[in-house]
């Protein structure tokens, strides 16, 4: 935050950023359901990753499912991301935690560009023939998420806490499309104006694009 506002002309230091949130009481939230059920009639690939340098965007691109609380109920939302940018190259929400709209993200993605690997939780989304047969198909290595190991996919939980805290805990949400309406306007954000410390503090589109 300290490093986005300086961006904007406000020099403000990160001690002050963090009196001024526990005046605002941000701190953190409850666990939700889980989403991540593995199916046990699918195929787990291994883990591909361990010990891999990344060195350039489409090197790594891997995504998740998170969930949503509305009003009534859940929604739940997928992201693809470039691990060496962070870059959030598509998404996707859905009601219930079929395949079919992870799949749905997966081509949009594939049509503009590719990647030489792949990586996922054991999720049935992810495992299921209709998820995996795309990849394949592009010639595109399949990488899989240690039983139990979040940190195998660091970067995707890394961006669900941003979008959780930066985005869906600061309102009520009522609906699918008015989640849909803040997510299309945060992610817009995350990728072309949030700096990341990770990153020097320039932005996932800035090192995507090899934007200087």
């Amino acid at each position: 935050m300290s490093a986005y506002l300086k961006r904007q002309g406000c020099f403000i230091g990160r001690g002050q950023i963090r009196r001024l949130y526990k005046l605002l009481g941000i701190e953190a939230i409850y666990p939700g359901p889980k989403t991540s059920i593995a199916h046990p009639a699918h195929f787990k690939y291994p883990y591909l990753l361990r010990g891999v340098e990344i060195i350039r965007p489409n090197h790594v691109w891997s995504t998740d499912v998170t969930y949503i609380r509305l009003a009534k109920g859940f929604a739940y939302l997928m992201a693809i991301i470039d691990w060496f940018s962070r870059y959030v190259l598509d998404w996707e929400l859905s009601i219930s935690l079929e395949a079919n709209f992870c799949v749905e993200a997966l081509l949009r993605v594939l049509d503009r560009d590719t990647c030489d690997i792949f990586n996922t939780d054991q999720g049935a989304q992810f495992t299921s023939r209709d998820f995996t047969g795309v990849l394949l198909e592009r010639g595109v290595q399949i990488s899989m998420d240690g039983k139990g190991r979040a940190l195998d996919n660091v970067f995707v939980e890394r961006l669900w806490r941003s979008v959780k805290y930066e985005c869906v805990y600061l309102r009520e949400w009522d609906s699918v499309n008015e989640i849909r309406r803040g997510l299309k306007d945060y992610f817009q954000f995350y990728n072309d104006e949030r700096p990341h410390q990770g990153l020097d503090f320039r932005t996932p589109r800035e090192v995507y694009f090899g934007v200087l």
